[in-house]
């Protein structure tokens, strides 16, 4: 009987070791497969011929297109065509400062359409080939994590937002990287009445409103902070999605994203 009962107890042992290693497989392929974030830049304008290929391509990567990859697309507007004819609506010199500094970091100069993928790789913004190439590369990288905990609406239709990224590797080559935080719109379009697309309808995924630096992560510190960030109009709530990311100085390597859409709970004090 003593035997009987030890034979099943050593059954029972293994069945649960067993079930143990099997649960710890599944969730380390379940890891495994997690897809990374890479942050995907589109330089464009309205004012610009050869962009809307551009903007059609970044569409589509928005579409989530690849199985290892969450990808995060940014489309920012710069200002240095809206002499043609044609000022983008979506425009801000923000962003051709941003381009700018990319540009002196690879050695080229600054051109439409340009794509920018985790802030290391740089092509022409339409090339389908060199995106997919580039991003599948990005996406065997590690990253930092970085979270976007919560998302709340004030009164006045401010977005309160905590974000928090974790610290950097001791293997990383900075001190500290920035915290950096986007409000876009989802969706947008324009009827350009004039310059080199006039009479054509352009529509944007991910038009950045607002980039700003609200932080940084160090060698043994991490980010963890509750903002404030308002859209540019009321109206654009229902179309706003937030990304966070964590970058090298001096326009250098993305370390980590994340991005949100305004949740559907947050519109419950102004319904």
């Amino acid at each position: 009987m003593i035997q009987k009962t030890q034979v099943a107890l050593a059954i029972a042992v293994c069945i649960a070791l067993a079930c143990a290693l099997a649960s710890d497989t599944k969730t380390s392929a379940a890891s495994a497969a997690e897809p990374t974030a890479v942050l995907v830049e589109l330089f464009t304008s309205e004012g610009c011929s050869s962009c809307p290929p551009a903007d059609a391509l970044l569409e589509k990567l928005d579409q989530q297109p690849f199985s290892n990859a969450e990808l995060i697309v940014l489309s920012e507007h710069v200002d240095y065509w809206n002499h043609l004819g044609w000022r983008d609506p979506y425009s801000s010199h923000l962003y051709s400062e941003r381009q700018s500094a990319y540009a002196s970091r690879f050695g080229v100069d600054s051109y439409t359409p340009q794509m920018v993928v985790d802030g290391s790789a740089q092509f022409v913004g339409s090339d389908a080939g060199i995106a997919q190439a580039t991003i599948s590369a990005a996406a065997r990288n590690a990253k930092l994590p970085v979270h976007i905990r919560s998302i709340a609406i004030g009164e006045q239709g401010e977005l309160t937002l905590q974000i928090e990224a974790g610290p950097l590797a001791d293997s990383g080559k900075g001190r500290s990287a920035g915290v950096y935080v986007a409000l876009a719109l989802s969706h947008a379009a324009s009827s350009v009445a004039a310059g080199e697309n006039a009479g054509h309808r352009l529509t944007h995924v991910a038009v950045v409103q607002s980039l700003s630096r609200v932080g940084a992560v160090g060698k043994s510190q991490g980010f963890s902070k509750q903002i404030k960030l308002k859209p540019q109009r009321l109206s654009d709530l229902h179309n706003i999605r937030v990304i966070a990311f964590v970058q090298e100085a001096g326009a250098g390597r993305v370390l980590g994203a994340a991005e949100r859409q305004v949740p559907a709970a947050a519109f419950a004090p102004h319904s």
